[in-house]
């Protein structure tokens, strides 16, 4: 397992899709099978592709930083810092499996906007 390069081609397939190039993000980055843990997007490649299309049309000033990336084994975590229209921020902590190709094959996410008031001075990303 190549644990940098998989670092490397989770950030790259997330920020495709992400703004916009789902289609081509699976055609690079993806595995032959794609199984979604997260309960609003569809199983699979074309369930994948069509919520991230659809997510860029609707809202296309959307933006992401990626905060971290933690590789262990055959699995990458990545921390992200999004802001969306309305000045609406979230904190995402995605995990992503790679099979023995390099390839993204599984995802699992947690999401959780980023509140006005916060009881410490910490960021939360």
């Amino acid at each position: 397992m190549d644990s940098t390069n998989n670092k490397q081609n989770a950030i790259a397939f997330y920020k495709m899709a992400y703004e916009g190039k789902p289609r081509k993000a699976v055609e690079l980055y993806v595995g032959e099978e794609y199984i979604q843990h997260n309960p609003l997007v569809g199983d699979g490649k074309e369930s994948f592709i069509a919520y991230f299309e659809k997510m860029a049309k609707e809202y296309p000033e959307k933006s992401i930083e990626f905060v971290r990336a933690v590789a262990e084994g055959n699995l990458v975590a990545l921390h992200t810092h999004q802001t969306w229209p309305g000045g609406i921020e979230y904190v995402t902590m995605d995990f992503f499996r790679f099979d023995e190709n390099g390839k993204v094959v599984e995802h699992w996410d947690s999401i959780q906007e980023i509140p006005k008031e916060s009881a410490h001075n910490n960021p939360m990303y």
